[in-house]
This record gives structure tokens, sequence and C-alpha cells, in this order.
């Protein structure tokens, strides 16, 4: 059995559906981590590897950083953002913006105004932003997972941006986790870069019988003289 955690907002069919066609015998359990959480699951075995959002405290990790997602505002639909296309942080000065705890963008200077509370999670957050209580900006993905009719959202292209990361522990590089980290970097399933296979006994056998064709003149003389050995004296 393979255990791999993500985190939300990242969308595993993809992989987990090669996986499934390429490793039909072994079988994969999803497991759904917070943020914060998804590291200390390595750490403790309880994944064998996971979809993470960076940075993320690397120490007995390895990592392989995948996809930067886009920024964006959550609003009300009838907010004045709505009405526009993209929106630059500048534009959010005078707008009060949610800050959940689980927040996973890195901002150097918060954006907007502090709204009137610090939400746990992004679920609740968007939740305030529903109500009209404030603004939030998330990754895409989020903004996607907890999409609701009465909200909208556009794209705030000068925001910091989150990146999603596949990661294991170094010390438990399996031959499962290998298979998935090829499966993650697109390889085939024949691709000299992923787990090294067997080499099949018929292709050393195959090269052999072709050396004497490459021989060059070597080998046409001794077809000649098997021609000359089958010839009939006049």
């Amino acid at each position: 059995m393979f255990r791999l955690a993500y985190v939300p907002g990242v969308t595993p069919a993809k992989w987990v559906n090669v996986w499934t066609e390429r490793m039909p015998d072994v079988p994969l359990t999803l497991v759904t981590a917070d943020v914060a959480e998804a590291v200390g699951l390595l750490r403790s075995g309880g994944a064998d590897a996971a979809f993470v959002r960076l940075p993320v405290d690397r120490d007995g990790l390895s990592v392989i950083p995948l996809y930067v997602e886009t920024t964006v505002v959550v609003v009300p639909k009838d907010h004045a953002v709505a009405a526009v296309e993209e929106v630059a942080v500048a534009d959010l000065t005078d707008d009060e913006v949610l800050h959940p705890l689980d927040d996973v963008i890195e901002w150097a200077v918060r954006p907007g105004l502090p709204a009137f509370t610090r939400p746990d999670t992004t679920a609740q957050a968007v939740e305030l932003v529903a109500a009209g209580t404030g603004l939030l900006l998330v990754p895409q993905s989020l903004a996607r997972l907890h999409h609701r009719r009465d909200l909208t959202y556009r794209p705030v292209p000068d925001a910091p941006q989150s990146q999603v990361a596949l990661a294991w522990p170094t010390d438990a590089t399996t031959d499962l986790v290998e298979d998935f980290i090829g499966i993650v970097r697109g390889r085939t399933v024949n691709s000299s870069r992923g787990r090294t296979s067997a080499p099949s006994a018929e292709k050393p056998a195959q090269r052999q019988a072709q050396k004497p064709i490459r021989n060059g003149s070597g080998g046409r003389a001794a077809l000649g003289n098997r021609k000359r050995k089958g010839r009939r004296p006049r």
C-alpha cells in the first residue's frame, strides 16, 4: 500500500489515475492534511509522500517543487472588484482584508486594512467574506475549493504566490516512492530514469547475432568463402 497525503487545494487525481493504471496490485490511499500537519504526518510515518505548500521545514525531507499558483482576491459578487478583470494589491488599500491563521501566502506587508478578527481557517474566512466583513486573498485553487454562488474572485498578479511541492522523508525513499516520483515527473513506464527493471535475456543474444553484420569487409569475405566452397567445378 502507498499512502499519499495532500493539503487543501491540491487535486492529486491525475497522478492517482496513472498510479492505478501502472500499479494495479498496489493500493494507493489518500490522506487529507491541513497545511500545518502535512510535514508532521510524513515524519511520523503517517504518509509515504505528500503534496505540501512551500515553504516547509526541509530537515530530513526531500522536496520537489512542482508549480506556482495565481493569487486571487475573494469578494462578494456586488463588490466593486467584481467589475474588473484583475486587481493590484494597491487597489485593496482601503478594504479590510482577512488573514486566517492557516494562511498559505507569505506576506512581507499584509495588504489592505486589518480585519476585526483572525479566523482559524480559510473556510471560516470565506464565510466572513460572504457576510460582507472583509476580503480574502488565497491561491486560486482554494478559491475554487470554497466556491459559493454569492462570491467571486479576481487575480492579483503582483501579490506573493503559493508554490506546491512533493515531499517525502529522505531516509524512507522506497521503491514505491521512486515510482510515484516518476509519475509526478511525467516519466513513461520504460523511462531509464525510473526504477530500474531487470534486463530481458533476449536482448544480449540479439546484439551478439548482429555483430558479424557490422564487421564490414570481414563479414563480406566470410560470405564469399561460403559461396566458393559450394561452387561446382566445371
